[in-house]
């Protein structure tokens, strides 16, 4: 029993040599074999390598700025206003309708907020049509309440209501 046990530990061991043999004379060219990832040269580099940038923590617990919770919900009254003002429901187009309005309404609010925040932007839109029946949207987030805001919209006209929710998580 002993001896069939180590013939097979040889053989496992010998198949796995073959395998690392094969591997260690391939090499990766810019050309073919670009699902490699074993590369023995450095000839695919252009150029000098650039050392990697190291950023140091800031340790900062508390924001520069808190999150502009009025004027997040004038950028979402004034996006629903212009997109949506003269727009009736259309099932079909809704989905895109609503992804718009949301994009929109996230590119202004980080424009506002300015490139050195630490803010996570999270938008939610939320479309229909009127027709005479109760909707009541309602979000939970966990979340700290000291530095996270949120803002929220409401729009309605003869045929459509859309409801604009902001929400600034602080990012420590």
């Amino acid at each position: 029993m002993k001896f069939k046990l180590r013939v097979s530990q040889k053989r496992w061991q010998d198949a796995i040599n073959k395998v690392s043999l094969n591997l260690k004379g391939r090499r990766r060219s810019s050309s073919t074999n670009r699902g490699s990832l074993i590369s023995d040269s450095d000839d695919t580099q252009d150029g000098p390598r650039q050392p990697p940038v190291n950023y140091e923590n800031t340790y900062k617990l508390e924001p520069d700025t808190f999150f502009p919770t009025k004027k997040a919900e004038d950028i979402i009254k004034s996006v629903f206003t212009n997109n949506l003002e003269n727009t009736a429901y259309n099932t079909d187009t809704g989905k895109q309708l609503s992804t718009h309005l949301s994009d929109l309404i996230r590119t202004q609010v980080k424009q506002e907020l300015g490139l050195k925040n630490r803010y996570k932007i999270v938008v939610l839109v939320t479309m229909g049509s009127k027709e005479g029946q109760g909707i009541r949207c309602a979000s939970r987030c966990l979340w700290y309440p000291q530095f996270d805001r949120f803002a929220s919209y409401s729009f309605y006209n003869e045929h459509v209501f859309a409801v604009g929710t902001v929400y600034g998580v602080y990012f420590e």
